[in-house]
């Protein structure tokens, strides 16, 4: 009986370990977003379905702390709050995701926006042992790296309608090219 039911164990287990090795991909346009929980560096859990609910989300990947403060990402988000005020218009909230290693990562998340005045309309969620990461399938597993940076624009109901991900350091979504999408999206409306 034992040998009879290891036998047909053995293949279900292998399919299902097989299953889950496969890795996430990316959100793609038109596609639901993940949703996901992270939190605040005040430790306020902010829930992406929740956040949709009331209002276009712009939801920025960072690469979070390699080894460095990445001058990319400072760069970008420091272009996303000086056009804090056109998202707030816009009816959109910036969600920006800061990965990395479970251990100092608030720590660095800290000292990454320690010379940014983050407005009312942004939050800087943190991604403790890159659960939102691998969730999204935007691990960049080199060495030195986190995160494929990235951009998405996510609807009411959950949808992603614009995705741009970065395959390298550089090649990031700019404020203006979003606030270009929502524009549209507004005039479409």
């Amino acid at each position: 009986m034992h040998r009879i039911l290891s036998s047909r164990l053995v293949p279900l287990l292998l399919a299902v370990t097989a299953v889950s090795l496969v890795a996430a991909t990316p959100p793609a346009v038109g596609e639901r977003a993940p949703d996901f929980a992270l939190s605040t560096l005040q430790g306020t859990s902010v829930r992406l379905s929740e956040v949709t609910l009331k209002g276009t989300v712009v939801l920025l990947v960072l690469r979070g702390y390699p080894g460095y403060q990445c001058p990319f990402c400072n760069r970008q988000v420091q272009d996303f709050i000086q056009n804090s005020q056109g998202f707030a218009e816009a009816g959109a909230r910036v969600v920006m995701v800061y990965p990395g290693p479970s251990g100092d990562l608030g720590q660095r998340a800290t000292e990454f926006v320690a010379d940014k005045k983050l407005p009312g309309n942004f939050d800087l969620l943190i991604d403790p042992g890159y659960k939102f990461t691998n969730l999204y399938g935007l691990r960049w597993d080199a060495p030195d790296e986190t995160a494929y940076p990235s951009a998405f624009l996510i609807d009411r109901s959950g949808v992603v309608f614009f995705a741009k991900i970065s395959r390298e350091h550089g090649g990031r979504t700019t404020a203006a090219a979003i606030m270009d999408v929502l524009s549209k999206l507004k005039a479409d409306q």
